[in-house]
């Protein structure tokens, strides 16, 4: 494949050129040449609030290429949240992919059109969209088309591997784990385990570790309902059906996933194609256990969050449907976007203002921790009420703050750590403009 040898930079002028003969606004169904191109259309139009790059290469070697979309492109900033959407995990499930096609399109026309909804999102938000993890399968299954494409064909990758059921299967060790008092977050993956999953797997993990995502969807095909986690169910099937399979933060992923249902046009209505959801969304494993899936490797893997987006029920639908879906998906995505800004946030120092990373970030009643960034800075989704909140790092005295919080944005809480003597240092930080004593920082709540 010329595309694939060619540089990045070669690649983003030829098909920026090329796609200035194609509207933006049209609904069309994009091969792998189409979408690359429409993703550097997209870079051309909105230069200095997007960046492309690769995360790697599927089997036949095609690009898993991600458009960055931030006031600040290629640069995290403190405090300010990572947020992806991952389209056609099954090369046969096409409508995630041209949804986060049109999404991209959709958000560098509203920035440019100085939306203020839309510019405040780009401006305190870096998002990045994978329109296809799965590029391989998605060309044996566009090469049947609409009208003849099977409930398989073009699912797995090229080695006809389901991607979703190939991630380290963690659930066993965190069900080990509850029995032992062991890690509740960022479990450990087995030796070996790069030669135990395929390319477009290793590349997204690999993705997973780079960034400290915060949110995340998984966008599907063939059902219409939001599936959140756990997806692997803990005990045996009982008289034919899994059971429910909640994680400690089961609360919060209900809501995530009614956020999508009920901005969708009709997912929440509950009835569609011949399944009733009770408000459009469902546990994972009470509708059917899935051993090495994605959205449970987030959750027990890194600090992110992640619920699956099952949109039609179609797999792959016909281009004359693509306007309708688009509409009935443009409010919900985002909709959920904007829920990476609830909650808290805030960067964790010691006592002489340099930043902590890795230190744990631990909630009274919920069994499970997020880390601080490299930053130093933290993220912790969190529904409304008051929470006990916890930093703690090695060598370091743990510090407990009780925060309130509200149903807008998060609130920014800062930490401060003493070293691990017998005393906290009355010593004063300067945080978010405002002079607190490490005492009060209860108090410390930004709105």
């Amino acid at each position: 494949r010329r595309i694939g040898g060619l540089s990045l930079l070669a690649l983003h002028f030829l098909l920026a050129l090329v796609g200035l003969l194609v509207p933006s606004s049209s609904f069309q169904h994009h091969r792998y040449e189409d979408m690359v191109r429409a993703l550097f259309t997209v870079q051309n139009e909105c230069p200095y609030i997007t960046r492309i790059y690769s995360i790697g290469r599927s089997v036949e070697g095609r690009h898993l290429y991600v458009l960055e979309i931030s006031d600040n492109p290629g640069i995290h900033e403190a405090l300010e949240p990572e947020f992806k959407y991952v389209g056609n995990m099954h090369g046969n499930e096409v409508l995630g992919r041209e949804l986060l096609i049109k999404l991209s399109q959709f958000l560098c026309e509203e920035y440019r059109a100085r939306n203020p909804r839309i510019v405040r999102l780009i401006h305190d938000t870096r998002i990045h969209i994978l329109p296809s993890m799965n590029p391989d399968g998605y060309e044996v299954a566009a090469r049947q088309g609409p009208e003849f494409n099977g409930y398989l064909v073009g699912r797995g990758n090229a080695r006809e591997i389901d991607l979703n059921r190939n991630f380290p299967d963690l659930n066993a060790y965190m069900y080990y784990y509850e029995k032992t008092n062991g890690p509740n977050h960022h479990l450990p993956l087995p030796d070996n385990w790069e030669h135990q999953v395929e390319p477009e797997t290793l590349a997204v993990i690999k993705w997973m570790q780079n960034y400290n995502f915060v949110l995340s969807a998984n966008l599907h095909g063939g059902a219409v309902v939001a599936n959140y986690p756990f997806d692997k169910s803990k005990d045996p099937r009982i008289r034919g059906r899994t059971t429910y399979a909640a994680t400690p933060d089961d609360k919060l992923f209900k809501e995530l996933a009614r956020t999508y249902s009920y901005a969708h046009s009709w997912m929440h209505h509950g009835w569609n194609c011949g399944d009733f959801f009770t408000e459009g969304i469902t546990n994972g494993a009470s509708w059917y256990s899935l051993s090495k899936g994605m959205q449970d490797f987030n959750y027990l893997h890194t600090n992110c969050f992640e619920i699956t987006l099952e949109l039609s029920c179609d797999k792959f639908p016909p281009a004359s449907a693509l306007r309708k879906e688009w509409l009935a998906n443009r409010e919900a995505l985002v909709s959920y976007l904007e829920q990476v800004h609830h909650g808290i946030k805030g960067m964790v120092y010691d006592e002489n203002n340099n930043p902590i990373s890795n230190a744990e970030i631990s909630v009274v009643g919920i069994n499970h921790d997020v880390t601080s960034g490299v930053d130093g800075d933290y993220f912790r989704l969190l529904l409304s009420g008051t929470h006990t909140v916890t930093a703690s790092a090695y060598g370091y005295l743990p510090f407990t703050s009780t925060i309130t919080v509200g149903p807008a944005e998060a609130i920014q809480v800062g930490m401060i750590q003493s070293v691990s003597h017998n005393y906290i240092h009355k010593r004063s930080f300067v945080f978010g403009g405002h002079t607190c004593n490490p005492f009060l920082l209860n108090s410390l709540i930004f709105t």
